[in-house]
C-alpha cells in the first residue's frame, strides 16, 4: 500500500503532555485528512517508573497509569487507528521487568494494560511505501544526525526522541533524493517531570511532522507567551 498523506507524532509524554497537543493534533486531521498515523514513541512518560530520580511531588506509579489511560482513550477517539513504535520511556515497564528478571509471562501487552483496541499496533520500527514510491522508515532515536540514519538505511527517515531537534536534511546519490525529518515533541516543558530541562539553553520544540505526497514538512505548534497553543496551523 502507498500513503499520500502521513501524520508523525513524537513525544507526547503522557500525562505530562502540551495542554493543547490534542487540539493541534485534530486540527492537522481535519486540514490534511491522512491516511496514516505514525506514533514514533514516548506516547507515554512512565516518570514515576523511570530509571532516573523520581519526582516526589508528581504521581505515583498506580496515579500516574490511571491519568494516562484517560488520556490515551482520547487520543484514540481521534485516531482510532495508529502505528506505534516500540521507545525508552513507553516500554519502561516492559524494561524494569527485563532488569528484575521478570518473564514476559507476567506482563500485559500495551493494549491490555491501556485499555486501547487493536487498531493501535506497536512494532519495533515501521517502514512504509510513499505514495511517490519512495520509502520510508520511522524509528525513535538512533542517532542525533538523522541523516546519518537515513544515509545508513538508505531511505527517508523519520525520528523523534531528541526534544530540541526539528528539521529536515537532505542527501543526493545518482538515483534517488533522499531525506531525513526530525519532528521535536508535544510535552509540556513547564511540567515538573521535566525540571531536569529547566536550566538548558536550548528549549523543546513543540510540534510535529507530516508527510505529504512523499515530501516532508514541519508543523511547528506555536506557542503564545502564556506558553498556550496560538490556535493556528503555520
Amino acid at each position: 500500500m502507498k500513503y499520500k498523506s502521513v501524520l508523525v507524532i513524537s513525544d507526547l509524554h503522557i500525562p505530562y503532555h502540551h495542554p493543547d497537543a490534542f487540539a493541534f493534533l485534530k486540527a492537522l486531521k481535519a486540514k490534511y485528512k491522512f491516511d496514516h498515523i505514525v506514533n514514533i514513541g514516548d506516547e507515554l512518560d512512565q516518570h514515576a517508573i523511570s530509571m532516573h530520580e523520581h519526582n516526589p511531588d508528581l504521581y505515583s506509579p498506580g496515579h500516574e497509569l490511571e491519568q494516562s489511560k484517560k488520556y490515551v482513550k482520547e487520543l484514540e477517539k481521534i485516531f482510532p487507528k495508529m502505528t506505534l513504535v516500540h521507545s525508552n520511556h513507553s516500554s519502561l515497564v516492559y524494561r524494569r521487568a527485563l532488569k528484575y528478571g521478570l518473564p514476559k509471562a507476567y506482563l500485559k501487552h500495551y493494549n491490555e494494560f491501556l485499555g486501547v483496541g487493536k487498531g493501535w499496533i506497536w512494532v519495533d520500527d515501521h517502514t512504509i511505501t510513499l505514495s511517490d514510491n519512495s520509502r520510508c522508515f520511522f524509528t525513535h532515536g538512533l542517532s542525533a544526525d538523522v541523516l546519518k540514519v537515513a544515509q545508513q538505511y538508505g531511505m527517508n527517515t523519520v525520528q523523534g526522541h531528541y526534544h530540541t531537534k526539528f528539521s529536515i536534511g537532505y542527501y543526493s546519490n545518482p538515483d534517488a533524493l533522499i531525506w531525513g525529518m526530525q519532528v521535536g515533541c508535544l510535552i509540556h516543558q513547564k511540567s515538573m517531570a521535566f525540571d531536569y530541562a529547566k536550566n538548558f539553553k536550548s528549549r523543546f520544540i513543540v510540534g510535529c511532522g507530516i508527510i505529504i505526497n512523499g515530501q516532508p514538512k514541519l508543523m511547528p505548534m506555536v506557542l503564545k507567551e502564556n506558553g498556550r497553543w496560538n490556535g493556528h496551523i503555520v
